[in-house]
């Protein structure tokens, strides 16, 4: 990223800043409520990604709330349609909170097939080499 230091500049006037795409850097979810309208936000994050070359990382650390229905009166797609299509993209990975599962007392039998793994949230930062976005 490029930007002029604000100081160097005139009183009222704006320098355009430059943004040059981190191209090399993964796109870090955490998605902390199960609510559709928050996974269905999170899905269309999820697909730009890959479509540039960035991998992504995704952490659950909820329960979702069933919404299927939902999305086929709306005439749209269920948010976990969406992810299996922007998993045969890119590089998509999906890991369970491994608290979660615990406060849920959930195996990783029981999730979707969807979901990569189970791991810890030391294990998510640790691959997260670029922001983590909360959704």
């Amino acid at each position: 990223m490029i930007v002029k230091s604000p100081a160097a500049l005139p009183v009222g006037e704006v320098e355009p800043t430059e943004v040059q795409p981190e191209v090399e850097s993964t796109l870090a979810l955490v998605l902390f409520s199960g609510t559709d309208d928050r996974l269905s936000a999170a899905t269309v994050l999820a697909a730009g990604a890959p479509a540039m070359g960035r991998p992504v990382h995704i952490f659950l650390q909820c329960a979702p709330e069933a919404g299927a229905a939902a999305a086929q009166a709306h005439g749209g797609e269920h948010w976990s349609e969406t992810l299996r299509q922007v998993k045969e993209i890119g590089e998509v990975e999906i890991q369970a909170c491994a608290l979660s599962m615990e406060m849920f007392h959930l195996q990783k039998d029981d999730l979707d097939p969807l979901v990569d793994g189970v791991e810890g949230g030391a294990a998510f930062m640790a691959a997260a080499n670029g922001a983590v976005v909360f959704i």
